[in-house]
């Protein structure tokens, strides 16, 4: 596929861009600083601001898939959305957040004492993002939550899939390696089962 990857110099988004490289996709990876995007077979690194919607849009043009992977207090879900829209892009992923899943029948992990007040503001950011896809009459978007903790790791091939419910291993952890993360998302995109819904990974 044509995918265009916006935040491919990121954590998660590094992960993502080389697993949509090693299946043979074709990337064009976005940041706004290309020269940290890594060399890689069939990716193409553009710079492009991610407040611009109208470059945003273009970029995005002509894609079979377009990835938003940016944390969200340093974007605007407005010109992101507004851009994927634009755009006319098929398919539309996005790199979640696990605050707003739910660990009660509307409660959010977010909103329980115990949630890192560090992370509270980017979280419910994230929230508001996911609840702005859900009034998008006809955008074709996905968005993937991780387990709380998410990071540099191993790329295993086995974790759990879920819903909108937070949920946590044997021991209680709930975890996640940025590769295994990336595995899940780019199943997902070539093999859509959670059109137009959130859905998570954990161990």
């Amino acid at each position: 596929m044509k995918v265009v990857l916006l935040g491919a110099s990121g954590m998660v988004g590094s992960r993502i861009l080389a697993e949509l490289s090693s299946r043979g996709h074709t990337v064009t990876a976005l940041a706004r600083k290309p020269d940290g995007i890594a060399v890689l077979p069939g990716v193409t690194a553009k710079a492009v601001d991610a407040f611009d919607r109208i470059a945003l849009a273009e970029a995005y043009r002509g894609h079979d898939v377009a990835i938003s992977s940016v944390h969200y207090l340093a974007s605007d879900a407005d010109t992101l959305i507004g851009a994927a829209k634009e755009s006319g892009v098929p398919r539309y992923l996005v790199v979640g957040g696990a605050g707003s899943l739910e660990v009660a029948p509307g409660v959010k992990l977010f909103d329980t004492p115990q949630f890192p007040a560090i992370y509270l503001n980017e979280a419910r950011a994230g929230g508001a993002f996911l609840d702005k896809l859900k009034t998008e009459p006809k955008l074709n978007w996905t968005f993937l939550s991780p387990a709380a903790v998410i990071q540099p790791g191993e790329r295993t091939g086995q974790f759990r899939l879920g819903g909108d419910q937070f949920f946590v291993d044997a021991e209680g952890n709930s975890a996640i390696s940025a590769e295994d993360y990336a595995i899940a998302f780019v199943d997902e995109l070539e093999t859509p089962k959670h059109v137009r819904k959130r859905f998570s990974v954990a161990y």
